[in-house]
């Protein structure tokens, strides 16, 4: 075999080599990517519901409040004066 084809195997063969390591580590990054944002998305949504939650909390205090006393601009029954 030729020095010039022994180099050209050897070339094409690092090529190869590189080409597949810049892939996997690519893929490898993309991957964390978007794991990362599955995890995001789950942090957000307990968020999402822990809000509700507190709101549907308060919301129900509300309605206990306005039925033991009255709020200024409203009437006995909850409408607004008038």
């Amino acid at each position: 075999m030729s020095t010039a084809s022994k180099l050209t195997l050897a070339g094409t063969s690092l090529f190869a080599a590189g080409t597949i390591f810049f892939v996997h580590y690519g893929q490898q990054n993309e991957k964390a990517a978007m794991h990362a944002g599955v995890v995001r998305d789950m942090e957000q949504q307990r968020v999402k519901r822990e809000r509700q939650a507190e709101f549907e909390m308060q919301r129900e205090l509300e309605g206990e409040y306005r039925k033991v006393q009255t709020v200024d601009g409203e009437g006995e029954e909850g409408n607004p004066k008038g």
